[in-house]
């Protein structure tokens, strides 16, 4: 099993960078993939972004060339380095991580951009 904890979420300014962490209760490369995921009130949720065991990226198109993620091998967390923030990035964030043929989930973040 894999347990998941984000932290980082809160209310920003259009323009600002806000900065998600989460924290998995094993080593982040011995799981298959981690991601982030974010659902907005009314909206089916969406794949932000993902990082696979080797260090493969991908990304939504809406959010490429201004959201980053990353591993702390130190802190055992998978980031995701959020700039130049849009009031349509408002959601709900959540952690994802792919193991042993079976999803976990991260309890969720609330990141609110305001115009």
């Amino acid at each position: 099993q894999v347990q998941l904890v984000e932290s980082g979420g809160g209310l920003v300014q259009a323009g600002d960078s806000l900065r998600l962490s989460c924290a998995a209760s094993r080593s982040i490369f011995s799981i298959n993939a981690m991601g982030w995921y974010r659902q907005a009130p009314g909206k089916q949720r969406e794949l932000v972004a993902r990082i696979s065991d080797r260090g493969i990226t991908a990304y939504a198109d809406s959010v490429k060339g201004r959201f980053t993620i990353s591993r702390d091998s130190v802190k055992n967390t998978v980031n995701l380095q959020m700039n130049i923030m849009k009031p349509e990035d408002t959601a709900i964030y959540y952690c994802n991580a792919d193991y042993a043929y079976r999803s976990y989930w991260g309890q969720g973040t609330q990141v609110t951009v305001s115009s």
